[in-house]
């Protein structure tokens, strides 16, 4: 992988984990030489990176504005709850049919971590809960529906941070446990009442917010100095 390109992962990584840890809010301007700066990099690896964020649906690119994070509407927040409850419908009756140990270690590790990311106030809970779905989808070994769920989980949490009322993450940690529990028994009925019930719960946090002037530079420093 050339100089470049690595460079341009790494400022990907980082604003994604950004935007999906809602340090930097839906509406927020996204300079390619702010970026670039940052980083140390040239405009051009900043724009390939939003680039790639742009193909995710998270970042907009506009010609003569430049790069944005995207700002969901009413209507595709929406569209985007049902398609996801309709994805993630199928991950767990897929997963009801075949949930290994190793699966199970790997879910049960990831909230591990969001205990100790909650445990420690850190915004990493937030991206964290959000991978905790990608991550079921990725145990059903199926490439298309892991993009699929990736997509709308991204998407989700940018809903979140411009419509989303406060929320305890614990709550939603413990319902991750719950599922977890019903995966290891392969009780499809109570896995697929609990996904809804969470997933219905995220729907309801929806509510217009004020706007924040952000401080983008002060933001990516921080991400660009702790890379993860």
């Amino acid at each position: 992988m050339s100089t470049s390109h690595s460079r341009s992962d790494a400022i990907y990584a980082s604003l994604r984990r950004a935007i999906l840890e809602q340090a930097l809010k839906p509406g927020v301007k996204l300079p390619e030489d702010q970026i670039g700066e940052t980083f140390g990099v040239s405009r051009t690896s900043a724009r390939n990176a939003l680039m790639r964020l742009a193909a995710e649906g998270i970042v907009e690119m506009k010609p003569n504005r430049g790069a944005s994070v995207a700002m969901p509407t009413y209507e595709e927040a929406e569209e985007v709850f049902a398609l996801r409850r309709c994805l993630e419908r199928e991950v767990i009756d897929r997963l009801c049919t075949r949930m290994s140990k190793d699966a199970i270690d790997a879910l049960t590790s990831h909230v591990r971590e969001e205990a100790r990311a909650l445990r420690a106030s850190s915004p990493r809970s937030i991206r964290l809960s959000g991978e905790f779905h990608i991550l079921l989808a990725e145990l059903t070994g199926s490439r298309l529906l892991i993009e699929f769920v990736n997509t709308v989980v991204s998407r989700s949490s940018l809903i979140l941070a411009r419509f989303g009322r406060p929320h305890s993450a614990e709550c939603g940690m413990e319902e991750h446990v719950r599922l977890i529990d019903a995966l290891r028994l392969q009780d499809r009925e109570t896995a697929m009442a609990i996904m809804d019930a969470h997933l219905h719960a995220v729907e309801d946090r929806a509510r217009v917010d004020t706007d924040e002037v952000a401080d983008v530079a002060a933001i990516l420093s921080r991400y660009a100095e702790d890379p993860e």
